[in-house]
């Protein structure tokens, strides 16, 4: 497919808004992908990787702007670029007709809200540094969003914020809930006497909403990064959150999620955990045994118990057997022989590898990494920055999701199709409407070619988010996909469906 590269010099924009725009451009007849990304290293790597980039973009700086685009012709690249301009056009005067002017600075921010206490910042990597460094010199508390910051700035900014006190979360902190007050792709949740410090966005977010089905509700959550657990980072941040948390008279348990902390950073956490004088629960990704739960969802209820004085005991579904059976058939009863194996499009990072690690709990052949690749068991996470070039996450839309729910449905050797789907503020407004028409053109391919197809999927939400999760649950169940409670239970009923098939 022919590839244009347009280049705007100096026309700096911020990354969300540059997202929205790949939606408009591929809805231009014979545009098969675009992407519209500031000129950085980082970026032009990116765009590379994709195969989206000519000498011409390669030429741009860190404050030029690239349009790629790969089209049928020359005419269709350019109307692809001309749909960019006019909505880039019509943003600009929305802003300049708006009643009162957007600050455009930190400084004018803080002129127009003298009294606030906390930065979100989101601009592309190679600029968060500088953002951030500006804020917390301020005073003010950090929430980076931005991803591909280097390590080295993140291990100074920490430092820089435990000097003056405060919090750096971040960097690719998505999630956080800070006095109440959901930030990033956060739930609505009600308060409550649980604390959590996360490295981990959809972790937190499905600890959190777990918590909330269970009756209680959330005193802080607290997001410090994913790389904030490793020896390189040495939990910089995770030690200031749990000691907010230990301090916090609104707190009575604490919950701790990330990835396995490296091999030095594990022993002073856990060092840490022993002093924190209030009762702890612990699941860290890829190494469930270096904490005090094995799932995400049995973090979520074993904190709740300690809160109430009982004890959780950690059971693989929360169905009688019975049922679980008959959904398990039901699952397989249409599938042919050569149906074999299960194939997950996630949009959650930390729910894709937690399913990778029930799955190995049962299955051989599962592939490790969450990019698509092996032959056999498989989880994408779609939320990868290899799959987001110039996109938005996933979870705010649903393109490329659709395309792997079809590609994945289409393999004449998949039995179930494992599904994930975030809700919360920040997400799209409907989920599940946006996934339903590729899992019906799945099965209807599949069974045009003589094969069923199994959907099983899990919802993460609750009942007070925009989308609502019951409505959500519905409309999949309406469409004969089996929802389960957890990502946990989704994944191992999953694993039993292919078991039934030998």
């Amino acid at each position: 497919m022919p590839l244009w590269n347009f280049v705007r010099k100096s026309f700096y924009q911020d990354s969300v808004t540059l997202m929205r725009l790949t939606r408009d451009m591929e809805a231009v007849s014979d545009v098969t992908r675009a992407a519209v990304m500031m000129g950085t290293p980082q970026n032009l790597a990116l765009l590379k990787d994709a195969g989206l980039l000519t000498a011409e973009g390669e030429a741009a700086g860190p404050t030029d702007l690239v349009v790629a685009v790969a089209a049928g012709t020359r005419a269709a690249a350019e109307a692809a670029r001309a749909a960019a301009e006019t909505a880039l056009t019509a943003r600009r005067a929305a802003t300049a007709s708006g009643a009162a002017a957007r600050p455009r600075s930190l400084a004018g921010a803080l002129r127009a809200l003298p009294g606030a206490t906390l930065a979100l910042i989101s601009v592309p990597g190679a600029y968060a540094a500088a953002e951030a460094r500006k804020a917390l010199v301020a005073g003010l508390h950090v929430m980076l969003f931005s991803d591909n910051v280097p390590l080295d700035d993140e291990v100074a900014l920490k430092r820089l914020a435990r000097e003056r006190g405060l919090f750096l979360m971040g960097p690719d902190c998505g999630t956080a809930i800070v006095n109440g007050v959901p930030l990033g792709f956060a739930n609505a949740v009600p308060r409550g006497r649980i604390g959590v410090a996360a490295a981990s966005g959809t972790g937190l977010q499905a600890v959190t909403c777990h918590i909330a089905a269970a009756g209680e509700g959330i005193s802080q959550a607290i997001g410090v990064g994913g790389r904030d657990l490793s020896d390189e980072v040495g939990g910089l941040m995770m030690e200031p959150a749990l000691a907010a948390l230990a301090a916090d008279p609104a707190t009575a348990v604490i919950c701790v999620l990330g990835k396995a902390p490296g091999r030095t950073t594990a022993k002073s956490l856990r060092a840490r955990l022993d002093r924190l004088g209030k009762p702890c629960v612990a699941y860290f990704l890829g190494d469930p045994a270096a904490g005090t739960a094995p799932t995400l969802e049995d973090a979520a209820l074993a904190a709740v118990a300690l809160a109430r004085g009982t004890t959780h005991v950690p059971a693989e579904f929360t169905q009688p057997p019975e049922a679980v059976t008959r959904l398990v058939e039901r699952a397989a009863n249409r599938l042919g022989p050569g149906q074999r194996f299960v194939r997950g499009v996630y949009c959650g990072g930390t729910l894709a590898y937690e399913a990778i690690g029930l799955l190995k709990a049962c299955l051989a052949d599962v592939a490790p990494g969450v990019t698509g690749g092996g032959s056999g068991h498989r989880v994408v996470d779609l939320g990868e920055d290899v799959f987001t070039v110039g996109r938005p996450h996933p979870m705010i839309d649903g393109t490329v999701r659709r395309e792997w729910i079809e590609r994945e449905g289409g393999d004449p050797e998949t039995a179930v199709l494992l599904l994930d789907l975030v809700l919360g503020y920040g997400a799209h407004g409907d989920p599940a409407g946006e996934i339903l028409p590729a899992i019906r053109n799945a099965r209807r391919a599949a069974a045009a070619a003589g094969r069923g197809l199994a959907v099983v999927a899990s919802v993460c939400g609750t009942a007070g988010d925009p989308q609502g999760l019951a409505a959500q649950t519905a409309a999949l169940e309406a469409a004969g996909v089996i929802v389960l409670p957890s990502n946990a239970q989704a994944a191992r009923l999953a694993a039993r469906v292919v078991v039934s098939r030998r």
